[in-house]
C-alpha cells in the first residue's frame, strides 16, 4: 500500500502543502546531483519521491508501516557512508522509533529526520497523527539540530544545509506557514521595543506578529531551536527595560524554557511559555484553528496572555 500526504481543499481538488512539497523537491532534486544523499519512507509520501526513485533505485527505501525498521536502515546506510533523509508524519517518525533514534546517535551515525504533520496538522486523524511532544522528546538527546521553519523557502535552506553535513538533524514541517522567509541559522530581530522580549518559533511568527502590534516589545523569530542562540536573546533583553520573555512554542508549552533560562543565567527573569498545553488533552478532532484555540495560541488568547503578563 502506498499513501501519500495530499489532502483535499474545499472544492474536492487536490493540493499538497507547500513545506511538504518544498522538501520532496529538494531532496528529489539533491539526489540528481549528490550520490550520498538517500531516503527512507514508511509509506508516507511515496507517490512524491516515485520520480526520484525510478532515477535511483537503490537510494529511494520504503520499508512500509516499520518505523523502527526505518530508523536501522538509516543508521545502515549512514554507517556505509550516506546521508539518509528519513520521513514520515511526525508522530510515528519520533514516538515509534524513540529507542531506535536515541541507538543511532550512540552508534555514531547520523541522519536527517524530516517529520510532517507538526502538533495536530493532521486533526481528521486524531491523536495518533498528532506529535506535540516531538521536540521535547529529541531535545533528551545530545548532539540534534533542531528546525521549525515557518515557510517553504526555509525548509529548502535547511534542508540543502543538512545535505551537505553529517550531523543528526530534525526538521519540522508544518501544512501552516508564514507570510514571509527568514534567514534561519541564528534568532531574527523583526521588532525592537522596551517592554519586554516575545520569542516566536517557526509557523507562529505572523499570530505573533499580529498579535503583539501596538506593543512596544522586541519580537525575536527562531526557525532553528537546536542549537539555542542564547547570543541574540541575551542581547535583546538586556536591551528592554524589562527582563520579561514571552516564548511562543507551536509545540509544547516550555519545551526551550530551560534553554531560556541558561542563556540568563545571571540575570533576574521572567518567562511566560505558551505552547500546546501541557495538562490537556483534547479527544474532539476539530481543525488546527480549533486546537489553537484551546490550548491558548491563536491570535486573541496570545494578545491577552502577552498584555496581562507585562503589564
Amino acid at each position: 500500500m502506498t499513501v501519500s500526504v495530499e489532502q483535499l481543499d474545499t472544492a474536492g481538488k487536490r493540493f499538497y502543502p507547500d513545506m511538504l512539497l518544498a522538501f520532496t523537491e529538494t531532496v528529489s532534486e539533491a539526489m540528481d546531483t549528490d550520490q550520498r544523499a538517500a531516503v527512507v519512507l514508511a509509506d508516507i509520501s511515496t507517490p512524491e519521491f516515485a520520480a526520484a526513485a525510478s532515477r535511483h533505485p537503490a537510494r529511494v527505501i520504503n520499508v512500509g508501516i516499520r518505523e523502527q525498521l526505518m530508523i536501522g536502515v538509516a543508521c545502515g546506510m549512514s554507517l556505509t557512508g550516506l546521508r539518509p533523509v528519513v520521513h514520515t508524519i511526525a508522530s510515528f517518525l519520533t514516538q515509534r522509533p524513540y529507542e531506535q533514534i536515541k541507538l543511532l546517535g550512540h552508534q555514531g551515525a547520523a541522519a536527517v529526520l524530516v517529520g510532517y504533520g507538526a502538533s495536530y496538522d493532521i486533526t481528521e486523524q486524531g491523536r495518533t497523527h498528532f506529535a506535540p511532544e516531538d521536540v521535547a522528546l529529541l531535545d533528551t538527546l545530545p548532539g540534534w539540530t533542531i528546525h521549525v521553519p515557518g515557510h517553504p523557502e526555509e525548509v529548502r535552506h535547511v534542508l540543502l544545509d543538512s545535505l551537505r553535513g553529517d550531523d543528526r538533524v530534525y526538521i519540522r514541517l508544518s501544512s501552516r506557514s508564514n507570510t514571509q522567509a527568514y534567514p534561519t541559522d541564528s534568532f531574527q530581530v523583526l521588532r525592537q521595543g522596551r517592554a519586554g522580549v516575545v520569542l516566536a518559533v517557526g509557523p507562529t511568527l505572523d499570530v505573533v506578529l499580529r498579535a503583539t502590534a501596538g506593543l512596544d516589545v522586541t519580537v525575536l523569530y527562531a526557525a532553528t531551536v537546536r542549537p539555542f542562540d542564547d547570543t541574540t536573546l541575551r542581547a535583546a533583553v538586556l536591551a528592554s527595560d524589562h527582563p520579561d520573555i514571552v516564548l511562543v512554542e507551536p509545540y509544547l508549552s516550555g519545551t526551550s524554557a530551560h534553554r531560556v533560562n541558561s542563556a540568563l543565567t545571571d540575570v533576574a527573569h521572567r518567562v511566560l511559555a505558551l505552547g500546546v498545553g501541557r495538562d490537556t488533552e483534547l479527544h474532539a478532532y476539530g481543525t488546527p484553528e480549533d486546537h489553537d484555540t484551546a490550548h491558548g495560541i491563536d491570535e486573541p488568547s496570545i494578545a491577552s496572555a502577552v498584555r496581562r503578563f507585562l503589564r
